[in-house]
């Protein structure tokens, strides 16, 4: 069994990071309403004079990018707990062989 180059998966990693900036730098001003925007609306409702505790360090240029951020963030969490459990998994069975041939 043929094991991939380690240069293809740094190009498919490369290909994945062009396909996130990309629009970040070619889309501005896109909207998007999300959870935080409609939380936002609510407390003003309720409260008028309420003071947010902080503020965000960096301001995404539209409701999208936000949107955008919060899927990779989701797809690379993601992307480590299959990761784990295939390693766990994959180390699991590697033992059972190993065990199988040694009794």
């Amino acid at each position: 069994m043929n094991k991939p180059k380690g240069w293809l998966n740094v190009l498919i990693v490369l290909a994945v990071v062009a396909l996130v900036v990309f629009p970040l730098i070619i889309v501005k001003d896109s909207e998007f309403g999300g959870a935080d925007g409609a939380a936002e609306e609510a407390i003003t409702e309720v409260a008028p004079g309420y003071e947010p505790w902080f503020q965000p360090l960096m301001e995404p240029p539209g409701g999208e990018t936000e949107s955008l951020l919060f899927a990779l963030q989701a797809a690379l969490g993601a992307g480590v707990i299959g990761y784990a459990i295939g390693y766990y998994k994959a180390r699991s069975t590697k033992r059972e062989r190993s065990d199988e041939h040694s009794a």
